[in-house]
C-alpha cells in the first residue's frame, strides 16, 4: 500500500514498528485519547479511593472512621481492578478498528471501537481475565528467575572478593545485569505468546481459546520486537508521568510538604498525585495498542503472506463463508459478520467403471 495514511505491508524491525506507532499516534491523537479515557477514569477513581482510604486508615484513631476508610479502600481496589479489566476490553475493541485502518484505510472512530466492544464484551472480558492471570503468573516466574541469577551472581562476587574488591564489584554488576536480562527474556518469551489474543478474536473472529491457540502459533520469534515496544512504552509513560508530576511536586515542596513521606501528605496532594499517576496511561496506552496491532499485521505478513491475501481481498472481494461445516480455502483478511453464507453444492458422485483404469472413462 502507498500513501501517507496507508500501511506498507513489508516486514518491520523494532525501530520501524515504534516509528510507525508514534506517527499513527500523532495523526489520531485525540481519537485515541478519547478511546482510552473512560476505563482509565474508572481506574483513577478507584485508585484515589484506595490511596486515600488506606492512608487515612493508618492514622485515624476512631473505630467508625477506621471502618469507613477500610471499606473505601476495598471499594477503591475493586473499582481500580474493574477499570483495568475494562481497559483490556476496550483495547480489544479498538484492535479491530486499528487493524481495519491499517489494512483498508478505514477511519479510526470512538463510536466504531465501542460498537466492537458491545458486540463481543463477554468474550473480551473472559480473554482479558485469562490473559491477565497468565501474565501475572509469568511475572512471578520471571521474578523467581531474577532472584536465582542474582544469588549466583552474589556468590560469584564473594568468591572473587578474595582476589580483589574491584573484580568482585565488576562480577556483581554484570551478574545483576544478566539477571535482569534473563528475567525479561523469560517474561517476554512466555507473555509474548498471548500478545495477539484480541487481534485473533476481533480480526479473525475466533473464540477465546481458539484465539489463545492462534496467538501462540503466530507469536513465535517476536520476543525482541515485543520487548522493544514494551520498554519504549514504559519509558515514555515514565517520562510523561515525570512531566505531569514535576509541577505538582514543586508546588507541594513550596508549601512545605515532605515529598518523600507519603504518610504525611495532605489529602489534596495525595489525590492530585493519584490522578496524575493514572492519567499518564491515557496518553501512552494507545502507543502500546498501536504497537501490538502493527506487530500482529507484521507477523501475518512474515508467516502467512498476509500482504498477498489482502491484495486478493481488495481485488476479488472477501472469501465468502462456506456452509455445511466446510472450511474456506483461506481465512478472510478481515472477518465480518455480514459476509454472506453461500450454499455448497455437493459434487456428483463419480461412477466407477470396471473396465476403466483408475475409474477413468
Amino acid at each position: 500500500m502507498t500513501g501517507d495514511n496507508q500501511l506498507s505491508l513489508v516486514p518491520l524491525g523494532a525501530g520501524d514498528l515504534i516509528d510507525r506507532a508514534v506517527r499513527l499516534y500523532r495523526r489520531h491523537f485525540m481519537t485515541l485519547v478519547r478511546i482510552a479515557a473512560p476505563p482509565v477514569v474508572v481506574s483513577a477513581v478507584g485508585w484515589v479511593l484506595l490511596s486515600v482510604g488506606w492512608r487515612e486508615a493508618q492514622v485515624t484513631a476512631n473505630e467508625t472512621s477506621l471502618l469507613i476508610y477500610v471499606l473505601s479502600a476495598i471499594a477503591g481496589f475493586l473499582i481500580w481492578v474493574t477499570g483495568l479489566l475494562l481497559s483490556g476490553v476496550v483495547l480489544g475493541g479498538a484492535t479491530r478498528n486499528l487493524v481495519a485502518h491499517l489494512l483498508m484505510n478505514e477511519p479510526v472512530s470512538v463510536r466504531t471501537t465501542y460498537r466492537n466492544v458491545r458486540a463481543k464484551f463477554l468474550p473480551l472480558l473472559g480473554a482479558t481475565l485469562l490473559v491477565g492471570l497468565l501474565i501475572f503468573l509469568f511475572l512471578i516466574l520471571s521474578t523467581i528467575v531474577l532472584y536465582i541469577v542474582v544469588i549466583f551472581a552474589m556468590l560469584a562476587s564473594l568468591a572473587f572478593a578474595q582476589i580483589a574488591w574491584w573484580l568482585a564489584t565488576i562480577v556483581a554488576v554484570f551478574g545483576i545485569l544478566l539477571a535482569v536480562a534473563c528475567a525479561l527474556w523469560v517474561f517476554f518469551f512466555l507473555a509474548g505468546r498471548f500478545a495477539y489474543v484480541p487481534q485473533a478474536m476481533m480480526v479473525e473472529g475466533k473464540g477465546v481459546f481458539d484465539a489463545i491457540s492462534r496467538s501462540t502459533q503466530l507469536a513465535s520469534g517476536n520476543v525482541r520486537r515485543l520487548a522493544a515496544v514494551t520498554i519504549f512504552t514504559t519509558f515514555a509513560t515514565y517520562s510523561t508521568l515525570m512531566i505531569l508530576l514535576v509541577p505538582l511536586g514543586w508546588y507541594g515542596y513550596l508549601n512545605g510538604i515532605n515529598l518523600w513521606n507519603s504518610e504525611n501528605w495532605p489529602a489534596w496532594y495525595a489525590i492530585g498525585y493519584s490522578v496524575l499517576l493514572q492519567s499518564s496511561s491515557i496518553l501512552l496506552m494507545p502507543v502500546w495498542l498501536l504497537g501490538l496491532s502493527l506487530l500482529y499485521v507484521d507477523e501475518r505478513v512474515r508467516h502467512e503472506g498476509y500482504d498477498v491475501e489482502l491484495m486478493a481481498s481488495r481485488q476479488l472481494g472477501e472469501m465468502p463463508k462456506v456452509g455445511g461445516g466446510r472450511a474456506a480455502p483461506y481465512a478472510p483478511a478481515l472477518v465480518t459478520d455480514e459476509t454472506p453464507m453461500l450454499p455448497v453444492q455437493d459434487a456428483p458422485p463419480v461412477k466407477w467403471s470396471p473396465g476403466s483404469t483408475l475409474g477413468l472413462r
